[in-house]
């Protein structure tokens, strides 16, 4: 099994969006010594003060100077915001940087209102899903000159490195996205930290609509992994208290408490005690949407997903509180995965 990682780039405390960045930079320098696949940073927007990863395409082009030979992408350019012509450029730039490493993961989300409203956001689209489609289909076509010639876009060129071309991936957390990566016959990401529930469904609906794909950037058989949060330590116990984290933050979603991030004792006072470890066995339908534990344990659990949805690869998602755990985690996670990673 293939391991990658996504980086949030968290502000850690009392810290700075530079501090944030820099971690960013330390975490994807020990994924490609680790031997990690991919390391992608994601995108949100008006957290600034808790989450500095708000444009991925341009910390990528950092990183790009700050590897070798990771893949580097996006998880992902949220694409409701913006002109797939320029994403397109965006990538190709990267791909300039960074010749036969880049992924463009495209996804979709809104933020708060008012960050909407200044990234100039429509979010009353008449038919999201094909909007979002025509949005993925435009930008794959734009990076691969795949325009007939008689498109009004078919004139439009876009940098590169002329050794290849980013490849596209559909990111999501529903059905939805998964029938559009499937009808695209793009490869799929499937954001099992969002809504676990429909990761086994979801990858059900993009093998059943899943078409070689036509656009230029497609694949010929359906290529899927899944992005699961995940926290490792030296024993079952200990990671289980540095997962408090993501416990308490996903309850504070709940609440309307969004963009902050406890410390693990805040995390532990507010759940009401340290959070029971990840069984090594998970019952077959359970889909949590934090696991933690021992580099074994953990193994074990990320094995047991994998193969439920019948993927390669899973890519490591976390909310811990300090970065140097976050580090470490990685480096006890690749250690239990063995020399695949």
């Amino acid at each position: 099994m293939d391991l990658s990682v996504v980086d949030l780039s968290p502000v850690p405390d009392g810290g700075t969006a530079s501090d944030a960045y820099s971690n960013t930079v330390e975490a994807a320098q020990q994924a490609e010594r680790l031997g990690y696949t991919r390391f992608w940073v994601a995108e949100h927007h008006g957290m600034a003060d808790s989450i500095a990863g708000t444009t991925p395409e341009v910390l990528l082009g950092h990183l790009a100077a700050k590897t070798d030979s990771i893949r580097l992408g996006s998880g992902a350019v949220l694409l409701n915001h913006y002109s797939p012509f320029k994403v397109a450029e965006q990538f190709g730039v990267l791909d300039a940087l960074a010749p036969d490493r880049i992924d463009a993961g495209m996804g979709r989300a809104n933020g708060s209102p008012a960050a909407d409203r200044a990234l100039g956001t429509d979010r009353r689209v008449q038919n999201p899903d094909k909007d979002h489609s025509e949005k993925i289909e435009a930008v794959v076509n734009h990076l691969y000159d795949d325009y007939p010639e008689e498109h009004a876009y078919s004139d439009l060129t876009i940098p590169g490195s002329g050794r290849g071309t980013p490849d596209p991936w559909v990111l999501g957390s529903s059905p939805s996205s998964a029938m559009t990566a499937g009808e695209l016959g793009l490869p799929y990401c499937f954001a099992a930290f969002i809504r676990p529930q429909f990761a086994t469904h979801s990858f059900e609906e993009y093998r059943e609509h899943f078409q070689a794909s036509p656009l230029a950037g497609g694949v010929d058989e359906p290529q899927g992994m899944l992005a699961v949060n995940a926290v490792c330590a030296e024993t079952d116990q200990a990671a289980a208290r540095l997962r408090a984290v993501a416990e308490a933050s996903y309850k504070r979603m709940q609440r309307g408490v969004v963009g902050t991030r406890p410390s693990v004792l805040e995390a532990i006072d507010e759940l009401g005690g340290v959070p029971a470890p990840t069984p090594a066995t998970l019952d077959a339908n359970e889909w949590p949407r934090a696991i933690s534990g021992s580099p074994e344990t953990l193994a074990e659990l990320l094995e047991q997903l994998a193969e439920r949805v019948d993927v390669d690869e899973v890519m490591i998602q976390h909310i811990v509180a300090n970065h140097e755990d976050a580090l470490r985690s990685h480096e006890l996670l690749a250690d239990g995965i063995g020399p695949s990673c």
